[in-house]
């Protein structure tokens, strides 16, 4: 369990750097052609990956936390075994889908590197900085694959998606008792 605990901290200190980092970078390369009438011409491509490893990362983790928003009024209605087993039938078309993208993404990295191809920008080869399309699809299996086992064994109910409404209603609550 030690080391499910250190990947969490990783991951989210690996996301919140990626954050940072574009910030920092777009704010300096703002400034630098503002003010100093020059830029940075690898900033640009920089940024976008890590935006895209940002996103990808984030899906995993949004899965893992529960954050990602749906709309679950249909499923809260059914019977809790039906809603089960719908929410299986769900998991399953998430793994299948993940699993194409994980297969595209891997015939996709191994002719970027056998063919050598760099980044635009950098002396740095394109199938690693596009790792990413791998990496997180692998994640959002494994945390798919999380949620499943707790479904089947009964220790939680359904996605956990992001309920806005509710939470705007608590919000819009606690505004009148003020």
């Amino acid at each position: 369990m030690k080391f499910v605990a250190w990947f969490r901290r990783f991951e989210e200190n690996f996301i919140a750097l990626l954050l940072v980092t574009m910030t920092l970078l777009v704010f300096v390369e703002v400034i630098m052609r503002f003010v100093f009438n020059a830029g940075i011409h690898w900033v640009q491509e920089v940024t976008l990956y890590c935006s895209a490893w940002l996103v990808l990362l984030g899906a995993s983790w949004g899965v893992r936390e529960g954050a990602h928003i749906g709309v679950d009024a249909f499923v809260k209605v059914l019977p809790p075994n039906q809603r089960k087993w719908l929410t299986l039938i769900a998991l399953s078309l998430c793994l299948f889908y993940c699993c194409l993208f994980m297969y595209g993404s891997w015939v996709y990295l191994s002719k970027l590197a056998r063919i050598g191809i760099e980044m635009e920008d950098l002396p740095i080869e394109k199938w690693k900085t596009m790792s990413v399309l791998f990496i997180g699809f692998v994640l959002l299996v494994i945390r798919f694959l999380e949620v499943g086992w707790k479904v089947l064994t009964n220790q939680q109910d359904g996605f956990h998606l992001a309920d806005e409404a509710k939470e705007s209603m608590q919000l819009a609550d606690e505004l009148k008792k003020q």
